[in-house]
């Protein structure tokens, strides 16, 4: 056997959005500093203004990935707070994040402007949590620029505390790390600046765990479950046409495994077929695993009939259907006007971009504590939350946020941006009328 491989964990970094206007690092320091880090190192830039030279130049770049190794991951970061599509990319799930990062600056003024009531930190802090990101670490930056006051670290830490109560994380199971990400102190190595700091702690469900450095509080993160064994859900990317091969629908595998062999059921387009071969990067699997981008070949379904938004999942387990309606809790973020019945925006959820109504307002509920405040509004406005009865413009398919997470969640778009978030409570799902069966998921059926 070769090494043991390490699990792949996703982390997405939460920023006030102060941090990007205060500058912070330019493109010649970090490529210098990448370079003297040597290959493949953890290009600790990220935590500053990587993006600054794009940004005042108007490029947005699409979600920068940036990968490095701890003793027990690979890691990602899907660096995105500053970029417009963050909260749509949270969402439909470009990569599912395992655990926060939320990067407090220390400098004066600026720490109480990130938190403040209408603060973006909070905003995506409350997002990430809403979606399901349960682990989060905070760094507290800029710590060079506050003499490293042992009495500003722990101000900061009590303010940040009462304030990630509010958004639902346990703070005596988070990391609090003083860090400058400018000069690399507490990042990879301990810092010799602070000589008051005896490291961070943290106490979870599986233990206490102490370290000094960021890269140790994110090799403490605890690992993922990934789904294997529920039903398969497999949302279509994309569906090709291979000359010689046939119909090669493309997508990620978010619950369950998929194997040559297997009878599928693609929904809401209600077509059922034999899988004849499954492949990632051009090689031949034996099962494609939750997290897996594979591409897989069906037998006698044209292009036409599957399209990407569609669902595949097992004919035998759980078959995956179309929604005819379904109960969401709605968070309004950003709508400069009212939202009442009738609304049909635009909704992202997996791979569907599906406009959907809002049928009926049930009832206003508090974020904090998930409470009704009211039952039938008939309005909501930014900052109110919601439970919404919706009803697609046209078949979709879409499951309870409970059953399996990465269907259960979506942006509401409109105007080009996220006017609100979704977590799905409840499917009403449409009676499947007999669909098509292609004659090798009959014969396979059989088998």
């Amino acid at each position: 056997m070769g090494k043991e491989e390490k699990t792949h964990i996703n982390v997405v970094v939460i920023t006030g959005h102060l941090i990007y206007q205060c500058g912070g690092i330019d493109r010649r320091t970090i490529e210098k500093e990448a370079a003297e880090l040597g290959k493949g190192s953890f290009k600790y830039a990220w935590v500053l203004d990587k993006l600054k030279a794009e940004r005042e130049r108007g490029i947005t770049i699409d979600i920068a990935l940036w990968k490095f190794e701890t003793p027990k991951y690979y890691v990602t970061v899907i660096d995105a707070p500053g970029h417009r599509d963050f909260i749509k990319n949270m969402i439909t799930g470009t990569s599912q994040a395992d655990c926060a990062i939320l990067i407090i600056a220390a400098g004066t003024g600026e720490f109480e402007a990130g938190i403040s009531k209408d603060g973006q930190t909070r905003e995506h802090a409350l997002l990430a949590y809403t979606l399901g990101v349960k682990q989060l670490i905070v760094a507290i930056n800029k710590m060079d620029t506050a003499n490293w006051a042992e009495a500003r670290y722990q101000e900061i830490i009590k303010e940040t505390s009462n304030f990630i109560k509010k958004v639902g994380f346990n703070p005596k199971a988070v990391a609090f790390v003083p860090i400058s990400g400018f000069n690399g102190d507490n990042m990879l190595q301990p810092s010799t600046n602070c000589p008051w700091y005896k490291g961070w702690e943290k106490e979870t469900k599986a233990g206490k765990f102490t370290g000094k450095t960021l890269l140790e509080a994110i090799d403490s993160i605890e690992p993922p479950k990934r789904p294997t064994d529920k039903p398969l859900r497999l949302p279509l990317q994309d569906v090709y046409k291979i000359g010689g091969i046939g119909t090669v629908p493309v997508g990620r595998i978010e619950t369950g495994v998929l194997k040559p062999g297997m009878v599928v059921t693609f929904a809401p387009s209600n077509v059922t077929t034999e899988v004849k071969s499954v492949e990632m990067h051009h090689e031949q699997l034996v099962e494609g695993v939750p997290g897996d981008n594979v591409g897989f070949n069906v037998k006698n379904v044209s292009v036409k009939e599957i399209r990407r938004g569609n669902v595949a999942g097992d004919s035998k387990n759980d078959p995956p259907m179309g929604a005819a309606s379904f109960t969401a809790q709605v968070i309004v973020m950003n709508h400069p006007g009212q939202v009442g019945a009738g609304y049909a925006p635009v909704l992202d959820c997996h791979t569907a971009h599906i406009a959907c109504k809002f049928a009926e307002l049930q009832e206003k509920i508090d974020r904090r504590t998930g409470k009704a405040t009211e039952t039938a509004p008939k309005f909501i406005k930014s900052g109110d939350s919601a439970i919404v009865k919706m009803i697609p413009s046209k078949p979709m398919c879409v499951e309870a946020f409970t059953d399996y997470p990465p269907l259960g969640r979506f942006a509401v778009r409109d105007m080009r941006q996220t006017v609100a978030v979704g977590v799905i409570k409840a499917v009403d799902k449409s009676a499947a009328t007999a669909g098509k069966v292609t004659k090798s998921a009959a014969k396979a059926t059989k088998k």
